[in-house]
């Protein structure tokens, strides 16, 4: 039978992160460490989950807060059901989607600019005379408005 925590080594084999990694997620509250009597780090085996899918959220472009979100919504110390799974992945497939029109928007205009040909800054669509947009606040302006 397994044992049901697992030492800090173990989980970062178990995960394929390291211990600095194991010990950087816990500082930011994605697992929750207990202490043994000799006063090493024990998790719980449903951690192992918690850490792959922080692995899998990032590589998707999760940021930490938008990864710990979704972990909130899981049982603390359990492992998650089928269904807490799918509502994580409805919810990050809704943002996935979001981003991927955000980018074909761009893309099309961006497009649609290189090989407008006009050559000129009085008919360009990004020309930004006297830093008009910069009233609107900091970043890209006009490139990623509908």
């Amino acid at each position: 039978m397994a044992t049901a925590l697992v030492t800090i080594g173990e989980l970062a084999k178990r995960t394929g992160l390291s211990v600095s990694a194991i010990r950087f997620y816990e500082a930011r509250g994605l697992v929750t460490a207990l202490r043994s009597a000799g006063n090493q780090r024990r998790f719980a085996r449903a951690d192992i989950r918690r850490l792959a899918f922080a692995r899998i959220a990032q590589s998707l472009g999760l940021s930490l807060a938008e990864i710990l979100a979704e972990l909130a919504t899981l049982p603390a110390g359990a492992a998650p059901t089928h269904a807490d799974w799918a509502a994580i992945s409805a919810r990050i497939d809704a943002r996935l989607a979001e981003r991927v029109a955000l980018i074909e928007r761009v893309r099309a205009r961006l497009e649609g600019c290189i090989g407008c040909g006009c050559l000129s800054l009085e008919r360009c669509a990004l020309y930004n005379p006297g830093d008009r947009a910069g009233q609107a606040g900091a970043g890209a302006r006009f490139l990623l408005v509908d």
